[in-house]
């Protein structure tokens, strides 16, 4: 299967401080790849050089064998949609003016919409179940609404690859659960790959097809979920206790956070009965 993206020996810096350091991967076609790893190791750094809105200025990225910065930027705008973590417009624009912004890479010198531009969006709210807000002012949605309306924005680029920053951050479980079962629908029924940074371990555990692990911009575990969450990795890059077992629902590892309360109880009982 081809490659959406090849990293080759990527790293980066701010200033004097590495982010990342000698990154290699590749993340197949049509494939739902999942970027974790605790906080300051370099997620959103790394999303953003695969998006080409942050430079790789040491090592290269490749979209579909071709180096990323060949691409001008409505190429690449037509290639990947890139949905950050706080993706919404500041001005109250209507949802369906929102995600016609997606059709940008595709109108003309005057950027009038068509009636296929049209169309698009509106097979976009759909898909997302937005239609029934399109109307509505962005800043009259929920936070999950104007998740999905981020996404039915980036379907509307029609793009090859979603690359997507936390987008289940701050929102309550059900909407956690629409977010990534419709991310798991676009690559099913559309061949999109999706590449998405992730802090939820068990919901990168149940979505993802492999999962990457940064320490500190070093790759720390690269796989499938079975092979990338494991205790013994699990608890040297978060240095805390967790608990990994299976999960009841499917095939998968379960992650549990072990209070430090529970380790006290756990020792004392352990010490009793020594005595």
């Amino acid at each position: 299967m081809k490659a959406a993206f090849e990293v080759q020996q990527v790293s980066h810096r701010y200033a004097r401080d590495p982010v990342l350091r000698q990154l290699e991967f590749s993340v197949e076609a049509g494939e739902f790849f999942i970027i974790i790893g605790p906080n300051g190791s370099g997620k959103t750094t790394l999303l953003k050089i695969m998006a080409g809105i942050v430079p790789c200025k040491k090592g290269k990225v490749l979209v579909f064998d071709r180096p990323i910065e060949r691409y001008s930027a409505r190429e690449r705008a037509a290639k990947i949609a890139y949905v950050p973590q706080a993706s919404m417009p500041e001005f109250p624009f209507t949802v369906m003016e929102t995600v016609l912004m997606g059709r940008t890479p595709y109108l003309g010198p005057l950027g009038i919409e068509e009636d296929t531009d049209l169309r698009i969006a509106r097979e976009a709210l759909a898909f997302t179940g937005m239609e029934h807000l399109a109307d509505r002012k962005i800043d009259q949605l929920s936070g999950g609404e104007q998740q999905r309306a981020a996404i039915a924005r980036a379907i509307c680029q029609q793009p090859d690859i979603i690359l997507l920053d936390e987008p289940t951050a701050a929102l309550d479980l059900a909407h956690q659960v629409r977010i990534m079962d419709l991310m798991e629908s676009l690559k099913k029924k559309e061949g999109i790959t999706v590449v998405m940074v992730s802090h939820d371990l068990n919901l990168a555990a149940m979505y993802g097809e492999r999962l990457l692990l940064l320490e500190t911009g070093r790759l720390a575990g690269l796989g499938a979920p079975d092979e990338v969450l494991t205790y013994r990795d699990l608890e040297k890059v978060y240095g805390c206790t967790l608990l990994v077992d299976r999960s009841p629902i499917e095939q998968c590892p379960r992650i549990t956070l072990v209070p430090h309360r529970v380790l006290e109880k756990m020792a004392r009982e352990s010490a009793e009965k020594k005595k």
